[in-house]
């Protein structure tokens, strides 16, 4: 296995404890009461275990338990974050922190000790980009749009839409777009989109068209950038 490889491997525990095994609830709650949420505790713990598990060897407890550790310090202190002059922007920063310190460990994991899988098990690194690639575009790009719209006090209610109907909507439309990508059929993401144009946008709601707009621009933009990064490599 090589660094590129555990990196991402790395990269796939941080989406699965950061975003996939814990809920909308369970996140509220520890990014308004940081180090005093009970969940916080859990989620530290969950975070050293798939950072161990995902390294595929032993020799990584060290490098696992720095990873949950200083993801826990920075979540616990998330808080203070929130109510500060960056505060609308809380959720790119401790993203961008999280991600920096599973590289910087990785890579003196690799120089100090060495990328040694104590299970012998193949893995295709593109293969294993794709898979990161679908995962991206499930929950964690519908909380990437939301949080987009947070940071530039973008908000447009309307009583005439299913709850979560949007959710819905801009998974299925990544991963349509991703996979019409990844087999170069890129006549069909054209498609895709006219297709939703048609269906969403309508000229009475001036303010919810260019809401649905923006969405939709980065929510394709997500998939398309996720299917360009799969197919260069």
């Amino acid at each position: 296995m090589d660094l590129k490889t555990f990196i991402i491997l790395q990269f796939i525990a941080h989406l699965c404890v950061d975003y996939f095994f814990q809920s909308d609830k369970s996140a509220k709650e520890k990014n308004a009461l940081g180090f005093k949420s009970r969940f916080l505790y859990w989620h530290g713990l969950g975070c050293f275990l798939l950072a161990w598990i995902f390294s595929l060897q032993w020799g990584f407890v060290i490098g696992a338990a720095v990873i949950a550790i200083t993801h826990f310090l920075i979540d616990g202190f998330k808080p203070h974050l929130n109510k500060g002059v960056f505060g609308r922007y809380a959720f790119f920063i401790d993203q961008v922190l999280h991600l920096l310190i599973i590289v910087i460990v990785s890579v003196l994991f690799d120089r100090w000790t060495g990328i040694d899988p104590s299970f012998s098990v193949a893995i295709d690194f593109k293969y294993l980009l794709m898979i990161t690639g679908y995962l991206i575009c499930l929950k964690p790009a519908n909380i990437f749009v939301k949080e987009v719209f947070r940071a530039t006090d973008i908000q447009v209610t309307s009583d005439n839409e299913m709850p979560n109907a949007g959710k819905v909507i801009g998974v299925l439309e990544r991963l349509l777009t991703l996979t019409f990508i990844i087999v170069s059929q890129y006549s069909a993401v054209g498609f895709l989109i006219a297709a939703k144009s048609i269906l969403r946008y309508r000229n009475d709601e001036t303010l919810k068209t260019e809401y649905v707009l923006i969405g939709t621009m980065l929510s394709f933009g997500i998939a398309v950038a996720a299917g360009i990064i799969i197919n260069s490599i």
